[in-house]
């Protein structure tokens, strides 16, 4: 399947801020990208411009293309709660940003990556589809033959962040799926309710 594979630095700078994670080019000039982009005077957003904007966010955040994206929303259209904030526990159920989050790897392109290669278990049965949806109670483990790659133990070492909605275990390199996290505990910076405002026109 197709994906975002460009610079991920010129996104980030079209966005305002560092989505892919830490960069050092984004520190370096965190301005728009174009021969403008460091004009103070930028000219006024549109309602729609700033709905789009907001999309694209997010689906640049998540790695996910226009008709995943598309689709999930329908499926959050579909279900009983908030359109907007289903839609970003959608996104964050997903296999490859649950291995993002257990510090598998320090990001998720990376994570992607590593389900696609087949080094990821969901309870006990190699699962290579990143967009699988995980369920509360599922245990996402790192394949035995895959628990000496370097790129996995360099992630672990370097992890910081701790989520409520999943329980990690060092010893055995698994975690558990606790539950589906509350719009209050995913930390991404997306106003979901201009996504919905959009898809809604």
């Amino acid at each position: 399947m197709a994906r975002y594979t460009g610079p991920k630095s010129k996104i980030a700078r079209k966005f305002g801020e560092p989505i892919f994670g830490e960069d050092k080019s984004f520190e370096k000039r965190n301005y728009p990208p174009g021969q403008h982009g460091n004009n103070k005077r930028r000219s006024k957003k549109s309602e729609y411009a700033i709905q789009l904007m907001e999309k694209q966010k997010a689906k640049y955040t998540y790695g996910i293309l226009e008709r995943q994206f598309r689709n999930l929303f329908k499926k959050a259209t579909a279900s009983k709660g908030i359109t907007g904030e289903v839609l970003l526990q959608l996104c964050e159920s997903r296999l490859d940003n649950v291995v993002f989050r257990m510090s598998l790897s320090n990001s998720r392109r990376g994570a992607r990556q590593l389900v696609s290669h087949r080094h990821i278990l969901v309870n006990g049965k190699i699962v290579n589809i990143p967009s699988y949806n995980l369920k509360a109670g599922d245990v996402v483990a790192v394949r035995e033959k895959s628990k000496s790659l370097d790129s996995i133990n360099n992630a672990l070492k370097s992890a910081q962040n701790v989520y409520e909605w999943i329980v990690w275990n060092t010893d055995k390199m698994e975690g558990t799926f606790v539950s589906i996290p509350e719009r209050l505990q995913i930390p991404e910076n997306i106003n979901e309710q201009y996504i919905v405002e959009l898809y809604s026109k």
